[in-house]
Order: structure tokens, then sequence, then C-alpha cells
């Protein structure tokens, strides 16, 4: 049995093509690409930090160098700022200096999820470990609170996985990996078991309208799951298969549903790239006012183009 002290290690798969958003991502990873004033990867990276994880992985893939370079100490950089004294901006490169062990290892191909988890096989060990999604940004009043909530009931209920979860519209289902709850599941429950998941179902087709979040919990069980998943659509190893093995394992896997409060950026659309890069600058607290009026603006514009039609 495993206490949360044992619980201080994440795993961030960065090593996807991000075709969906090409051209800006043909050389910029689109973990870089800027979220009001960080770079998506970045929100994650202090994600892990505020929920007391010290030791990260981050699972790369070719042209992802940069993110490697955006997390490396550049004493050049903090030194003309020091002499300049813009302390202001020594405060924006307080990322550097947050004590997080990085580790990188490279994945040969765009091969999947399970395929980038097991490379961090040994980095992982024998301890629980979290997983987040490099491309996801967990928003939350309190940073980490998702993730701290999802390692206490992991470790409490000695479980093999635990799954964030998010409400999404039915005719949505088709985007996501979506959870089966078991059959005493209420709409009330917070956590609950899941008996099973599928991905990307047709409407008609799916479990329930809970799409999995970009966040787990594991337990060490999920790499020997992970050996005996199969290649599935497109020659990729897919998580959530590997999680089904887990199940029929006889591995126990619950959900952890956001609070009404939280809420998942998936930027691996410009839909979902522009929705979150919008909600961040209305939110800065030097220009979300000026840009909310420029919003304003626009749509006003917009509405002239209309009526001129």
């Amino acid at each position: 049995m495993h206490s949360a002290q044992d619980l201080h290690k994440a795993v961030i798969p960065v090593g996807g093509l991000g075709t969906r958003l090409l051209p800006v991502t043909k050389v910029l990873p689109k973990e870089l690409l800027p979220v009001g004033r960080r770079p998506i990867v970045q929100y994650v990276v202090e994600e892990m930090r505020a929920a007391g994880l010290e030791c990260i992985c981050f699972v790369t893939g070719r042209k992802k160098t940069l993110i490697q370079e955006h997390f490396d100490h550049d004493p050049e950089l903090v030194r003309h700022l020091q002499d300049r004294g813009r302390d202001e901006l020594l405060a924006e490169l307080a990322y550097l200096e947050s004590g997080l062990h990085l580790t990188y290892i490279r994945q040969s191909g765009p091969q999947g999820l399970a395929d980038a988890l097991s490379l961090a096989e040994h980095f992982a060990g024998e301890e629980p470990f979290v997983v987040a999604l490099g491309d996801s940004i967990i928003y939350e009043p309190e940073m980490g609170a998702l993730l701290r909530r999802m390692m206490k009931e992991h470790i409490e209920k000695d479980a093999g996985a635990t799954i964030a979860v998010e409400t999404v519209p039915l005719e949505k289902v088709r985007q996501y990996g979506i959870v089966h709850p078991a059959k005493a599941t209420t709409a009330k429950d917070d956590v609950f078991d899941v008996d099973d998941l599928v991905e990307k179902p047709r409407p008609q087709d799916a479990p329930s309208n809970l799409a999995i979040a970009a966040r787990f919990v594991f337990s060490p069980a999920i790499f020997s799951a992970i050996r005996h998943t199969r290649p599935g659509q497109g020659g990729e190893m897919h998580l959530t298969d590997a999680i089904r093995i887990l199940l029929r394992q006889g591995g126990k896997v619950q959900a952890v549903r956001l609070s009404p409060g939280q809420r998942r950026h998936d930027i691996g659309s410009f839909g979902g790239y522009f929705r979150a890069f919008l909600e961040f600058a209305l939110m800065d607290r030097y220009f979300g006012d000026e840009v909310r009026g420029y919003l304003e603006e626009v749509a006003a514009r917009k509405h002239e183009w209309e009526d001129d039609e």
C-alpha cells in the first residue's frame, strides 16, 4: 500500500505532431503556443508543481527540443534583466528556479499515448505517478486542486487508475475517450468506479457523456497492461485500451469529476486554442479590459457588415 508521500512524479507526453494546428505547428510544438502570457506546457508544469509533484518526465518527439530549451536555465538572460533592474520580467522567469527535476525521453514517432507512457516505466519505478497531457490546461481557481484531489482518492482507494472526467454535450462524445460509470453511480457522485472506457464512440453508442479530461493517476500496474496493448486505428497504442486491460486484470479504475469551477482547455484544434487564448487574455489583470473592449468593437463591426449584406 502506497502513501501520499510516494506520489511525487509526473509524466507529460508532448510528442504529438499537432497536425490539426498546421501550419503554426510545422516548426513550433503546439505545447509552446502562447495562451495569455505563458506557453501551454508551462501552465501544465506549474500545475504539477502546485500539486506537489517535483519530478517531471517529458516524453518528447521530433522537433520538440524547443520545449527543453524553454525550461532550461538561461543565466545570460537572467543577468541581462538583473543588470537593467527588470524585476517584473525576472518574476516571469520564476519557473526556471522552481526546484523541479526535469527528465526528457524521446519517443521515436507518433505511436500513441500508451507507447509514450511505456517509455517512462523506469522513471516511474514502483511508485504511483501522475500523467498530464501537455496540450491541455486545467483552469481552476486554485491551481493544482484537481490533481491533489485525484492523488488523495487514488491512494485512499488503492486504485490502479484514477481518471479526471468532465461532462460534454452528447453530440461531441465522438471527440473524446468516454467512461462507462459503474451501475450504482449517480449524477451527484464526484468520485465513482468505472466499468469500461470507449474511445470516440458515436453518440448513440456512448455509455455516458463523461469525457476523459487529460489528467490521470496510475499505479505501476499500468505498465503490465500496456505490454498487453495492441496498436489500434492508425497504428497507435491508445491509453484507453491499456486502461481497459488494467480493468480486465482486476485493477480498480475510478473517475473524479471536475468541480463546477474547474474546466479543461483542450488545445488540439484551432477552435480550442482560440477559446483558451481569449479566456486567458480576458482575465489578464493589465490588458483584460482592453481586450474585452476590443472584442465588443469587433462584434459591433460584424453586425454592421451583416446589416449591409
